[in-house]
């Protein structure tokens, strides 16, 4: 393994270009840039860093940011260690924000994936009978139509809090990110007039709306009876599939992203939209009336619980979509009431499923509500603040280097935090933020590894699920290019990485092994992190400038 740890897809010619190397060495060190011919092209002396507490390893930074030229084949050489390959240039990261959000037409349930438009990921339908699906234990006795949506990772399950908060990401994404209106991502909707990342969007959304429940409640999720094994493709999945019961979470998730939903697809489908924003506001009232209906956490059996018993959270976050897309004062009012409005947010990581005030603010950061916008701001700031400290520039430093499960995405979306703040400042000090945060993903971190499918000279290829199982049955394929791993997880849930990774520290708790489920599933959320990221990075390969494409609250419809 080389000691040189880099960004193997590149850095951008104008922005940040760092490097980790690992020594026993206390003194710095010389070392070279070298370019594809093998000239030297740039040299310098380390930054020794000390110990870096998240890996325990003794490292130095190497800084060739004054290095323009472009091409590709770019080498570093210090201390006897060479690195992998990169390439520095404008456009690197446009393939990765197509592939990225090509993902999830993969994803799809309730439809054939066409081999002529994903080439080695064709399969036939998967549970078509989800169509009419009965409803579980305690959670009704009447029959859903809940067709579509994506599987939600590598189970076959289909969950409406990790739905939501991947919606509300991918749009997000669509609003304040440039050129995502124009991206073609080969689906059989393509041509059809309405963006392509909204066409995916829609297969989503679309479930979601079918899992209201006669009088507004959302059920919570709907999956397989029994858990399957490793693997089993969704057409030849056998298990009985039921809803289970409805939750405020859940309920308050359709109500955020349909509020959402309702803003955006209005300039395309007003009859839609109209459909969306009615559905919002059925389910904000009904959440209202019912604020403390509660997945259980024992729920685990053929899918996972996603329980979440604090929905102060989903409360802001409703409240600040229906106000986005509405301007109606009860909405504002809400969000002025809410504990969370004035409260730091922006902790160890800025948002996921289950703590959405973050997301309720960065959705708010764009408006006049007094203090929103300085709250993003601050909140960057503590983020930089903790990369500028880490040796391996990581925006992310959980108390104790107990690394959370997923922590990929978590490293991501405190990037997303700090890509708004440039969005609201244009100071480019955010914008390095990103760029060089996100060498992390693609190879600058201890295991010289590419937590992203496809990109880079190693990465990550052999993560959980039931049919990209080409581990176990190599007639089955890898994850498509574009695929983010979850990373590593200091809790070692899974009994390969109990096995194999037992007292390891921080950035070591992970192996890329179909069978350890908690450090190297995917998962729909996880992969709207990326694309967000990617698309900003995309977005700065291409120019630079503030994005303009902010929203605004508009009047009711």
């Amino acid at each position: 393994m080389s000691n040189i740890a880099v960004n193997q897809v590149g850095y951008l010619s104008s922005g940040p270009k760092r490097a980790t190397l690992v020594t026993d060495a206390v003194a710095a060190l010389p070392w070279r840039l070298a370019d594809g011919a093998g000239r030297t092209v740039a040299s310098g002396t380390t930054e020794p860093r000390g110990v870096d507490v998240s890996s325990g390893q003794n490292v130095h930074t190497i800084d060739f940011g004054a290095c323009e030229q472009a091409g590709a084949g770019f080498t570093v050489t210090a201390g006897g260690a060479t690195s992998r390959p990169f390439a520095i240039g404008a456009d690197l990261y446009g393939p990765l924000r197509a592939d990225a959000l090509k993902f999830y037409y993969c994803q799809r349930s309730g439809i054939e994936i066409r081999e002529d438009l994903r080439p080695g990921y064709g399969r036939p339908a998967g549970h078509l009978d989800d169509r009419d699906v009965p409803c579980g234990p305690g959670a009704g006795d009447y029959r859903l139509d809940v067709r579509g949506g994506w599987y939600d990772a590598g189970d076959q399950g289909k969950y409406v809090v990790n739905g939501g908060i991947t919606v509300w990401q991918l749009l997000h994404a669509f609003e304040h990110r440039r050129g995502l209106d124009e991206l073609v991502l080969d689906l059989p909707e393509s041509g059809n007039g309405v963006p392509d990342l909204l066409n995916e969007v829609r297969w989503e959304l679309d479930f979601l709306l079918r899992m209201q429940a006669p009088g507004g409640l959302v059920h919570h999720k709907m999956h397989d009876e029994q858990w399957t094994p490793l693997p089993t493709l969704p057409h030849l999945d056998p298990q009985p599939r039921l809803l289970r019961p409805v939750s405020t979470a859940a309920t308050l998730n359709l109500a955020a992203v349909a509020a959402q939903g309702a803003r955006i697809f209005h300039k395309y489908d007003a009859d839609y939209a109209e459909r969306l924003l009615t559905a919002a506001r059925t389910a904000f009232a009904a959440a209202g009336a019912n604020p403390s209906l509660y997945a259980p956490a024992e729920d685990t059996i053929g899918g996972g619980p996603y329980n979440d018993d604090d929905v102060r959270d989903e409360f802001y976050w409703a409240a600040a979509e229906l106000f986005l897309t509405t301007g109606e004062q009860r909405f504002a009012d809400a969000v002025l009431a809410s504990p969370l409005h004035t409260a730091d947010v922006f902790g160890p990581y800025a948002f996921d499923w289950a703590a959405t005030a973050a997301a309720a603010r960065l959705a708010l950061a764009f408006t006049d509500l007094p203090g929103v916008r300085a709250s993003v701001i601050a909140g960057a700031d503590r983020y930089l603040d903790i990369q500028k400290a880490h040796p391996y520039a990581v925006a992310y430093a959980p108390p104790g280097n107990h690394w959370d499960w997923g922590s990929s995405s978590m490293v991501l979306n405190n990037l997303v935090v700090v890509a708004t703040a440039y969005d609201l400042t244009g100071d480019t000090r955010y914008r390095d933020g990103v760029l060089e945060g996100f060498d992390y993903i693609l190879g600058r971190n201890a295991l010289n590894l590419s937590y992203v499918t496809g990109y880079g000279t190693d990465f990550a290829k052999n993560q959980h699920s039931r049919w990209y199982a080409h581990q176990i049955d190599p007639a089955l394929p890898h994850p498509p290019d574009g695929t983010l791993a979850g990373g590593p997880n200091s809790g070692l849930q899974d009994e390969v990485a109990q096995a194999k990774l037992s007292g390891r520290v921080g950035q070591f708790c992970y192996i890329d092994d179909i069978q350890s489920w908690s450090t190297n599933e995917l998962a729909i959320n996880w992969n709207a992190a990326l694309a967000w990221t990617a698309a900003f990075a995309a977005e700065h390969g291409s120019q630079d400038g503030v994005s303009t494409s902010h929203p605004k609250p508009t009047t009711s419809r």
